[in-house]
């Protein structure tokens, strides 16, 4: 069964709707962070196709793989995209330098959630210095896991990629001509050394798209989708107000 939809079709409604979103923002483009990974490529390409050359990719390597960065400029030079690199690794060594050494040292998601962080606010300084609508990567899929990071690579003005499963993020890619190596290769977060989005999630995107689209799985991975849900929900959620009621006395 096949529950994807024509690349070609997506392709045309989310340049569309980017182009409407950067109107009604004001800004005069939209920047987006470059992973080296599939969901980002897809983004800046859209983006290129759009904007033309109102738009930037940025590089934030923080101690990241040598090979995420080569991926990454493969992108910039399949698509001819104005780029910048901003190495954050001295700033979040220097953030760890700062913090009580009971936080700081070993390693825990705690600190690898800072680099999304801090590439969050790196994007947003970018991009208001510019005139650039902040951009995410995130899909439909990552959405409903919540595999993000709050306030980090959830931390974005839109979601060009919001309403595609993985296995569209993929045939996009293929229509945008985003190189077929990065295409191909294990998504990850890139987060700490050999971690990959599936081993975390501890279920497949093929999986997982299959229950988005049919709501049919079978029972293991149904309650692993199910649990995640419904523990993330309060990173989908806006910050709950204490709203203070007069008194009836």
């Amino acid at each position: 069964m096949n529950f994807y939809r024509e690349p070609d079709l997506l392709v045309r409604k989310i340049s569309v709707w980017i182009e409407q979103k950067i109107h009604e923002s004001g800004r005069t483009g939209g920047i987006v962070g470059l992973s080296g990974g599939v969901d980002s490529a897809v983004v800046a390409a859209l983006l290129k196709r759009v904007c033309g050359k109102s738009m930037l990719a940025v590089m934030m390597p923080c101690h990241s793989r040598e090979e995420d960065l080569e991926d990454a400029m493969k992108v910039v030079e399949a698509f001819d995209l104005p780029w910048i690199t901003v190495d954050l690794s001295a700033t979040y060594d220097s953030l760890l330098d700062a913090l009580p050494v009971e936080i700081s040292s070993g390693s825990g998601l705690h600190l690898s959630n800072i680099k999304p962080r801090l590439r969050m606010a790196t994007l947003y300084c970018i991009g208001q210095k510019k005139g650039f609508i902040v951009c995410g990567t995130g899909n439909r899929a990552e959405l409903t896991m919540g595999y993000f990071t709050k306030h980090g690579d959830s931390g974005v003005d839109i979601l060009p990629l919001g309403d595609l499963l993985k296995g569209e993020v993929n045939l996009v890619a293929k229509e945008l001509g985003v190189p077929p190596g990065i295409i191909k290769k294990p998504p990850s977060a890139g987060l700490w050394p050999g971690q990959t989005d599936e081993g975390e999630m501890g279920i497949s995107y093929q999986e997982l798209d299959r229950f988005i689209a049919t709501g049919k799985s079978d029972e293991k991975s149904i309650n692993i989708i199910k649990r995640a849900f419904e523990r993330s929900d309060h990173k989908r959620s806006s910050p709950p107000i204490c709203l203070i009621e007069p008194d009836n006395a």
